[in-house]
């Protein structure tokens, strides 16, 4: 993925994922219910430092990153780096798509996993990407009736619930390339997955965050109740229930959905 300075670029944000980890080991205190500004966030005091961190990472880091990557690179670049994010994800979908009984998504993720895995998922080969819907670990949980916790601000990984952030890390040892043996071509593509899928979402929705983070009067606050609503239209579209959250399904549920 040429657009990267892989040395650099891995450096930078490893040192900046070892501080946020540092931050929330030391940084999990719950406020009164009075002094909260939503009943689902106990941990706002801390959360809101965690966010401030982000927004700093995000200035510092992801933001010209996105506005280089949308001046820089190609439509067809674009494309092919996004085609290949969804492939990396089609293994967690099949996975929890087994576990929830939705075994005709399931087959369909597995196929379109194997015709695209002979271009690294860069090329879109099969006739219909949409018909795959995707599912994370998060979904699967709360189709068994896991309660959904806490409202959770994680350092370098953004919104989360208690029970969103235990499925990603299950979502995680799905990435293929973890299984991949090969040599260090491969080990790269592998490290630039996370920073390019923060890269690549942050891009998409460049006015839409820029939005939050420069004119909302309570930038926090707002990137919460979007998470929830775009959480509520995942959920809502597992279930086959009606939802109009489509446009903004994904925005603010991470900018990095992968930790690996």
């Amino acid at each position: 993925m040429p657009f990267f300075k892989t040395s650099k670029t891995a450096q930078f944000l490893r040192r900046y994922f070892l501080a946020g980890v540092i931050m929330a080991l030391g940084a999990c205190s719950a406020l009164p219910e009075a002094e909260r500004t939503d009943s689902r966030d106990p941990y706002e005091g801390s959360n809101r430092r965690a966010f401030a961190f982000n927004m700093n990472l995000d200035s510092a880091a992801i933001e010209p990153m996105a506005a280089r990557y949308r001046q820089s690179v190609p439509d067809r670049g674009k494309q092919a780096l996004e085609n290949h994010l969804d492939w990396a994800r089609l293994p967690a979908t099949a996975f929890n798509s087994t576990l929830q009984g939705r075994f005709e998504n399931a087959g369909l993720s597995i196929l379109h996993f194997a015709i695209n895995g002979l271009t690294f998922g860069l090329a879109e080969l099969t006739e219909d990407p949409k018909e795959v819907k995707a599912q994370d670990f998060g979904q699967t949980l709360a189709a068994y009736g896991a309660p959904q916790g806490n409202y959770l601000m994680v350092p370098f990984l953004g919104s989360n619930t208690t029970r969103s952030l235990a499925g990603s890390v299950v979502d995680s040892v799905t990435n293929p390339m973890g299984f991949v043996k090969a040599g260090s071509a491969i080990k790269t593509v592998r490290a630039l997955q996370p920073p390019t899928r923060a890269v690549v979402f942050r891009a998409s929705q460049f006015e839409a965050i820029n939005d939050v983070k420069y004119n909302a009067l309570d930038p926090y606050a707002r990137t919460r109740a979007l998470y929830y609503q775009a959480r509520a239209g995942r959920l809502n579209a597992r279930t086959g229930q009606p939802t109009e959250n489509k446009a903004t399904d994904s925005l603010f549920e991470s900018f990095l959905e992968d930790p690996k």
